[in-house]
Protein backbone atom coordinates (compact mmCIF):
# COMPACT_ATOMS: atom_id res chain seq x y z
CA UNK A 1 0.00 0.00 0.00
CA UNK A 2 1.52 3.78 -1.02
CA UNK A 3 1.19 5.66 2.62
CA UNK A 4 -1.11 8.90 1.99
CA UNK A 5 -1.03 11.65 4.27
CA UNK A 6 -5.44 12.23 5.27
CA UNK A 7 -6.79 15.41 6.13
CA UNK A 8 -10.43 16.16 6.49
CA UNK A 9 -12.06 19.66 4.55
CA UNK A 10 -13.44 21.73 7.08
CA UNK A 11 -15.47 24.12 4.71
CA UNK A 12 -15.40 24.34 1.27
CA UNK A 13 -12.44 27.14 1.45
CA UNK A 14 -10.38 25.32 3.08
CA UNK A 15 -10.81 22.58 0.67
CA UNK A 16 -9.56 24.60 -1.84
CA UNK A 17 -6.92 25.73 0.59
CA UNK A 18 -5.71 22.13 0.85
CA UNK A 19 -6.32 21.57 -2.62
CA UNK A 20 -3.33 24.38 -3.73
CA UNK A 21 -0.95 22.18 -1.63
CA UNK A 22 -1.21 19.28 -3.65
CA UNK A 23 -3.87 16.47 -3.32
CA UNK A 24 -6.57 14.13 -4.27
CA UNK A 25 -10.34 15.20 -3.26
CA UNK A 26 -12.10 11.80 -1.37
CA UNK A 27 -16.52 12.57 -2.00
CA UNK A 28 -17.74 9.76 -1.63
CA UNK A 29 -14.89 7.88 -2.97
CA UNK A 30 -17.29 5.03 -5.19
CA UNK A 31 -14.67 5.53 -8.12
CA UNK A 32 -11.59 6.67 -6.68
CA UNK A 33 -11.31 3.89 -3.80
CA UNK A 34 -11.47 1.53 -7.15
CA UNK A 35 -8.71 2.98 -8.54
CA UNK A 36 -6.70 3.30 -5.18
CA UNK A 37 -7.32 -0.61 -5.32
CA UNK A 38 -5.85 -1.10 -8.38
CA UNK A 39 -2.87 1.10 -8.51
CA UNK A 40 -4.45 3.86 -10.90
CA UNK A 41 -4.82 6.59 -8.24
CA UNK A 42 -1.46 7.22 -6.19
CA UNK A 43 -2.14 10.03 -4.13
CA UNK A 44 0.29 11.40 -1.54
CA UNK A 45 -2.71 13.64 -0.06
CA UNK A 46 -6.53 12.38 0.30
CA UNK A 47 -8.45 15.55 1.12
CA UNK A 48 -11.94 14.45 2.51
CA UNK A 49 -14.71 16.55 1.72
CA UNK A 50 -17.39 14.22 2.51
CA UNK A 51 -18.89 16.33 5.52
CA UNK A 52 -19.23 19.49 3.90
CA UNK A 53 -22.18 21.60 3.68
CA UNK A 54 -22.97 20.92 0.17
CA UNK A 55 -26.12 19.01 0.39
CA UNK A 56 -28.93 21.44 -0.19
CA UNK A 57 -31.37 21.03 -3.45
CA UNK A 58 -32.72 24.53 -3.57
CA UNK A 59 -34.95 25.62 -5.46
CA UNK A 60 -34.02 29.56 -7.99
CA UNK A 61 -36.35 32.42 -9.26
CA UNK A 62 -36.49 30.77 -12.38
CA UNK A 63 -37.86 27.59 -11.47
CA UNK A 64 -34.58 25.98 -12.20
CA UNK A 65 -32.92 24.06 -9.28
CA UNK A 66 -29.27 24.14 -7.46
CA UNK A 67 -28.03 20.77 -6.23
CA UNK A 68 -24.99 20.84 -3.88
CA UNK A 69 -21.77 19.04 -5.03
CA UNK A 70 -22.36 16.63 -1.95
CA UNK A 71 -25.60 15.70 -2.55
CA UNK A 72 -25.88 11.69 -2.52
CA UNK A 73 -27.02 10.31 -5.93
CA UNK A 74 -30.26 8.66 -4.10
CA UNK A 75 -31.54 11.66 -2.64
CA UNK A 76 -31.16 13.06 -5.47
CA UNK A 77 -33.30 10.66 -7.11
CA UNK A 78 -35.57 10.45 -5.00
CA UNK A 79 -36.49 14.71 -4.45
CA UNK A 80 -39.53 15.82 -5.06
CA UNK A 81 -39.09 18.66 -7.43
CA UNK A 82 -36.28 16.60 -9.11
CA UNK A 83 -38.61 13.79 -9.80
CA UNK A 84 -41.49 16.56 -11.00
CA UNK A 85 -39.56 18.97 -13.29
CA UNK A 86 -36.56 16.22 -14.30
CA UNK A 87 -37.48 13.13 -14.48
CA UNK A 88 -34.62 12.23 -16.51
CA UNK A 89 -32.36 12.98 -14.30
CA UNK A 90 -33.86 10.64 -11.70
CA UNK A 91 -33.82 8.10 -14.44
CA UNK A 92 -30.53 8.62 -14.70
CA UNK A 93 -29.49 8.34 -11.06
CA UNK A 94 -31.38 5.30 -10.57
CA UNK A 95 -30.31 2.93 -13.87
CA UNK A 96 -26.38 3.38 -12.39
CA UNK A 97 -24.70 1.44 -10.10
CA UNK A 98 -26.40 -0.25 -7.02
CA UNK A 99 -28.72 0.74 -4.08
CA UNK A 100 -25.62 0.80 -1.58
CA UNK A 101 -23.22 2.86 -3.97
CA UNK A 102 -26.18 5.60 -4.59
CA UNK A 103 -26.16 5.89 -1.28
CA UNK A 104 -22.63 7.20 -0.80
CA UNK A 105 -21.88 8.47 -4.28
CA UNK A 106 -22.18 12.28 -5.03
CA UNK A 107 -23.50 14.83 -7.57
CA UNK A 108 -20.04 16.25 -7.99
CA UNK A 109 -18.39 13.20 -7.58
CA UNK A 110 -20.42 11.31 -10.51
CA UNK A 111 -18.92 14.44 -13.22
CA UNK A 112 -15.63 13.45 -12.24
CA UNK A 113 -15.84 9.96 -13.01
CA UNK A 114 -12.54 8.47 -15.11
CA UNK A 115 -12.79 6.00 -18.11
CA UNK A 116 -14.11 1.66 -17.25
CA UNK A 117 -11.92 1.13 -20.38
CA UNK A 118 -10.27 -2.19 -19.12
CA UNK A 119 -7.03 -0.88 -20.48
CA UNK A 120 -7.47 1.90 -18.63
CA UNK A 121 -7.80 -0.18 -15.38
CA UNK A 122 -5.05 -2.82 -15.95
CA UNK A 123 -1.44 -1.40 -15.58
CA UNK A 124 -0.10 -4.75 -17.38
CA UNK A 125 -1.40 -2.74 -20.58
CA UNK A 126 -0.37 0.65 -22.45
CA UNK A 127 -2.64 3.63 -21.69
CA UNK A 128 -2.78 7.15 -23.41
CA UNK A 129 -5.20 8.11 -20.78
CA UNK A 130 -3.21 6.77 -17.83
CA UNK A 131 0.30 6.98 -19.19
CA UNK A 132 -0.07 9.60 -21.74
CA UNK A 133 2.53 8.65 -25.09
CA UNK A 134 2.06 5.04 -24.21
CA UNK A 135 -0.66 3.87 -26.64
CA UNK A 136 -4.24 2.96 -27.04
CA UNK A 137 -4.71 -0.64 -27.48
CA UNK A 138 -8.31 -0.42 -27.67
CA UNK A 139 -8.32 0.71 -31.27
CA UNK A 140 -7.21 -2.72 -32.21
CA UNK A 141 -8.08 -4.88 -29.62
CA UNK A 142 -11.14 -5.22 -27.34
CA UNK A 143 -13.45 -2.39 -28.49
CA UNK A 144 -17.03 -3.28 -27.26
CA UNK A 145 -17.56 -0.08 -25.34
CA UNK A 146 -15.35 2.43 -27.88
CA UNK A 147 -16.49 5.72 -28.62
CA UNK A 148 -17.95 6.08 -31.79
CA UNK A 149 -17.90 10.13 -31.78
CA UNK A 150 -14.91 12.32 -31.70
CA UNK A 151 -12.79 9.33 -32.58
CA UNK A 152 -9.47 11.29 -34.02
CA UNK A 153 -8.21 12.18 -30.42
CA UNK A 154 -5.48 9.30 -28.66
CA UNK A 155 -8.19 7.68 -26.42
CA UNK A 156 -11.30 5.80 -27.62
CA UNK A 157 -13.12 5.58 -23.68
CA UNK A 158 -16.14 7.01 -23.59
CA UNK A 159 -17.26 9.16 -20.42
CA UNK A 160 -19.06 6.58 -18.01
CA UNK A 161 -21.28 8.50 -15.91
CA UNK A 162 -25.35 8.07 -16.34
CA UNK A 163 -26.37 11.48 -14.65
CA UNK A 164 -23.64 13.42 -16.69
CA UNK A 165 -25.76 12.71 -20.00
CA UNK A 166 -29.21 14.42 -18.94
CA UNK A 167 -27.32 16.73 -17.35
CA UNK A 168 -25.67 17.77 -21.31
CA UNK A 169 -29.13 17.48 -22.51
CA UNK A 170 -30.09 20.43 -20.26
CA UNK A 171 -27.22 22.72 -20.45
CA UNK A 172 -26.65 22.57 -16.82
CA UNK A 173 -24.35 25.03 -14.91
CA UNK A 174 -21.33 23.68 -12.94
CA UNK A 175 -20.30 25.98 -10.14
CA UNK A 176 -16.83 25.73 -9.15
CA UNK A 177 -15.18 27.48 -6.12
CA UNK A 178 -10.99 27.88 -6.75
CA UNK A 179 -8.44 30.26 -5.01
CA UNK A 180 -10.04 32.90 -7.76
CA UNK A 181 -13.64 32.76 -6.45
CA UNK A 182 -16.19 31.16 -7.96
CA UNK A 183 -16.33 30.25 -11.25
CA UNK A 184 -19.43 29.26 -13.45
CA UNK A 185 -18.93 26.52 -16.11
CA UNK A 186 -21.22 25.33 -18.84
CA UNK A 187 -21.40 22.13 -18.90
CA UNK A 188 -20.68 21.88 -22.71
CA UNK A 189 -17.10 23.31 -21.90
CA UNK A 190 -16.78 20.88 -18.68
CA UNK A 191 -15.87 17.75 -19.65
CA UNK A 192 -12.75 17.74 -22.79
CA UNK A 193 -12.50 15.50 -26.02
CA UNK A 194 -9.80 13.04 -25.57
CA UNK A 195 -7.59 14.85 -28.39
CA UNK A 196 -3.99 15.08 -27.58
CA UNK A 197 -4.81 15.04 -23.71
CA UNK A 198 -6.49 12.04 -22.96
CA UNK A 199 -5.39 11.89 -19.08
CA UNK A 200 -7.40 15.68 -18.27
CA UNK A 201 -11.06 14.43 -18.08
CA UNK A 202 -12.26 17.97 -17.39
CA UNK A 203 -11.49 21.88 -17.50
CA UNK A 204 -11.91 22.14 -14.14
CA UNK A 205 -8.74 23.72 -12.29
CA UNK A 206 -6.12 21.87 -10.43
CA UNK A 207 -7.09 24.00 -7.29
CA UNK A 208 -10.47 23.91 -8.07
CA UNK A 209 -13.54 22.28 -6.14
CA UNK A 210 -16.91 21.76 -7.57
CA UNK A 211 -19.54 23.02 -4.89
CA UNK A 212 -22.51 23.02 -7.01
CA UNK A 213 -24.51 22.26 -10.06
CA UNK A 214 -27.99 24.62 -11.62
CA UNK A 215 -30.46 22.77 -13.45
CA UNK A 216 -32.17 25.71 -15.72
CA UNK A 217 -35.99 24.99 -15.87
CA UNK A 218 -37.98 23.19 -18.74
CA UNK A 219 -41.04 24.77 -20.34
CA UNK A 220 -44.02 23.77 -18.14
CA UNK A 221 -45.72 21.58 -20.85
CA UNK A 222 -42.04 19.42 -21.76
CA UNK A 223 -41.94 15.95 -21.03
CA UNK A 224 -38.74 14.14 -20.31
CA UNK A 225 -36.52 10.61 -20.21
CA UNK A 226 -33.58 8.50 -19.98
CA UNK A 227 -32.80 5.14 -21.71
CA UNK A 228 -30.06 3.06 -20.86
CA UNK A 229 -29.04 -0.08 -22.96
CA UNK A 230 -26.38 -2.40 -20.97
CA UNK A 231 -25.71 -6.10 -20.50
CA UNK A 232 -27.46 -6.72 -17.93
CA UNK A 233 -30.04 -5.36 -15.67
CA UNK A 234 -28.42 -3.98 -12.63
CA UNK A 235 -24.91 -2.60 -11.92
CA UNK A 236 -23.70 -2.29 -16.15
CA UNK A 237 -22.04 0.43 -17.77
CA UNK A 238 -24.18 1.79 -20.83
CA UNK A 239 -23.66 0.21 -24.15
CA UNK A 240 -25.64 3.17 -24.88
CA UNK A 241 -27.86 5.46 -23.32
CA UNK A 242 -30.22 8.27 -23.93
CA UNK A 243 -31.17 11.93 -22.70
CA UNK A 244 -34.45 13.87 -24.22
CA UNK A 245 -36.98 16.43 -23.15
CA UNK A 246 -39.26 16.96 -25.83
CA UNK A 247 -41.85 20.41 -25.89
CA UNK A 248 -44.57 19.81 -28.36
CA UNK A 249 -47.54 22.67 -29.46
CA UNK A 250 -50.25 21.57 -32.14
CA UNK A 251 -48.36 18.96 -32.90
CA UNK A 252 -44.82 20.53 -33.91
CA UNK A 253 -41.84 20.35 -31.82
CA UNK A 254 -41.20 23.58 -30.45
CA UNK A 255 -38.19 22.73 -28.58
CA UNK A 256 -35.85 19.38 -28.32
CA UNK A 257 -33.00 18.59 -25.71
CA UNK A 258 -30.95 15.30 -26.90
CA UNK A 259 -27.63 13.82 -25.26
CA UNK A 260 -26.15 10.52 -26.32
CA UNK A 261 -23.76 8.27 -23.23
CA UNK A 262 -21.56 5.38 -24.02
CA UNK A 263 -20.35 6.69 -27.31
CA UNK A 264 -17.99 9.65 -26.77
CA UNK A 265 -15.10 10.89 -24.16
CA UNK A 266 -17.97 13.36 -23.37
CA UNK A 267 -21.50 13.06 -22.59
CA UNK A 268 -22.22 13.70 -26.51
CA UNK A 269 -24.91 16.55 -27.39
CA UNK A 270 -26.92 15.51 -30.32
CA UNK A 271 -27.00 18.82 -31.74
CA UNK A 272 -27.46 17.90 -35.75
CA UNK A 273 -30.33 15.68 -35.00
CA UNK A 274 -32.08 19.26 -32.07
CA UNK A 275 -31.94 20.89 -35.57
CA UNK A 276 -33.37 18.73 -37.95
CA UNK A 277 -36.42 18.27 -35.51
CA UNK A 278 -36.72 21.96 -34.14
CA UNK A 279 -40.08 23.01 -35.74
CA UNK A 280 -40.98 20.00 -37.84
CA UNK A 281 -44.11 17.96 -37.44
CA UNK A 282 -43.67 15.07 -34.52
CA UNK A 283 -43.65 11.88 -37.17
CA UNK A 284 -41.57 8.45 -36.89
CA UNK A 285 -39.97 9.50 -39.95
CA UNK A 286 -39.06 12.90 -38.60
CA UNK A 287 -37.63 11.20 -35.17
CA UNK A 288 -36.03 8.58 -37.53
CA UNK A 289 -34.78 10.60 -40.25
CA UNK A 290 -33.24 13.23 -37.27
CA UNK A 291 -31.27 10.38 -36.20
CA UNK A 292 -29.61 9.25 -39.17
CA UNK A 293 -28.44 12.99 -39.57
CA UNK A 294 -26.71 12.55 -36.23
CA UNK A 295 -25.35 9.40 -36.42
CA UNK A 296 -23.81 9.93 -39.96
CA UNK A 297 -21.03 11.34 -37.79
CA UNK A 298 -20.11 8.22 -36.42
CA UNK A 299 -17.07 6.63 -36.93
CA UNK A 300 -17.12 2.46 -35.80
CA UNK A 301 -14.52 0.23 -35.21
CA UNK A 302 -14.43 -3.78 -35.84
CA UNK A 303 -15.61 -4.37 -32.35
CA UNK A 304 -18.83 -1.59 -31.77
CA UNK A 305 -20.69 -1.87 -34.90
CA UNK A 306 -23.62 -2.67 -33.35
CA UNK A 307 -24.02 0.48 -31.54
CA UNK A 308 -24.95 2.36 -34.30
CA UNK A 309 -28.66 0.24 -35.04
CA UNK A 310 -28.81 0.24 -31.08
CA UNK A 311 -28.46 3.63 -30.20
CA UNK A 312 -30.41 4.56 -33.93
CA UNK A 313 -33.72 2.51 -31.95
CA UNK A 314 -33.35 4.12 -28.94
CA UNK A 315 -33.36 7.60 -30.08
CA UNK A 316 -36.48 6.76 -32.22
CA UNK A 317 -37.95 4.96 -28.96
CA UNK A 318 -37.42 7.82 -26.44
CA UNK A 319 -38.32 10.69 -28.61
CA UNK A 320 -41.67 8.53 -29.97
CA UNK A 321 -42.71 8.04 -25.88
CA UNK A 322 -42.31 11.58 -25.40
CA UNK A 323 -44.33 12.76 -28.18
CA UNK A 324 -46.86 9.88 -27.59
CA UNK A 325 -46.90 8.57 -30.93
CA UNK A 326 -46.64 5.25 -31.90
CA UNK A 327 -42.69 4.37 -33.42
CA UNK A 328 -43.42 0.54 -34.90
CA UNK A 329 -43.67 0.18 -38.25
CA UNK A 330 -46.59 -0.07 -40.22
CA UNK A 331 -48.38 -3.56 -41.11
Amino acid sequence: MTPFDYIRAADPVDAVAQLQAGGTLLAGGTNLIDHLKLGIATPTRLIDISRLPLTNIDELPDGGLRIGAMVRNSDLAANPLIRARFPLVAQALLSGASGQLRNMASTGGNLMQRSRCVYFQNLATPCNKRDPGSGCPAREGFGRHNAIFETGGQCMAVHPSDLCVPLAALDAMVIALGRQGERRIPFADFHRPAGDTPQLDTNLAGDELITAIELPPLPATARSSYRKIRDRASFAFALVSVAAALEIRDGRIQDIRLALGGVAHRPHRARLAEQSLRGARATVQALRDAAEVELAQAQTGHDNGFKLPMLRNAIVAVLAGLAGIDESPAP
